[in-house]
């Protein structure tokens, strides 16, 4: 079974859900912004990708967090943390399938590991 995590509206999120329903491979969507996010989800992708993969630092909503806050995120710990209070700080998306854990799209590294 494959999860693809994101929220609908993400440019990256769009790409990616259209290449799987391209490629006719069924999966379900996990909407952050409807779903949330919980630590054991969070914990299973960092067994796979750090937690410096995990948080875009260079999306709008990290650039709008207070510098202390930023600051603060130095671990798994406190970057699960964030995650989980701020879902759209993860960079999007994660796709899972078993124990693959894919962050961002890319139609290659897709087609790598889906076909």
């Amino acid at each position: 079974m494959i999860t693809l995590y994101g929220i609908p509206n993400c440019g990256s999120v769009k790409k990616a859900r259209d290449w799987l329903e391209s490629q006719n491979i069924a999966y379900e969507f996990h909407d952050f912004k409807k779903a949330g996010i919980d630590k054991n989800t969070i914990t299973s992708w960092m067994q796979q990708v750090s937690w410096e993969v995990l948080v875009n630092k260079k999306g709008t909503t990290w650039r709008g967090l207070p510098e202390a806050t930023k600051d603060g995120v130095t671990s798994a710990t406190s970057a699960t943390k964030l995650m989980i209070e701020n879902s759209s700080v993860i960079k999007r998306p994660v796709l899972c399938k078993g124990k693959t854990v894919l962050v961002g799209f890319d139609a290659d590294t897709y087609e790598e590991h889906l076909l």
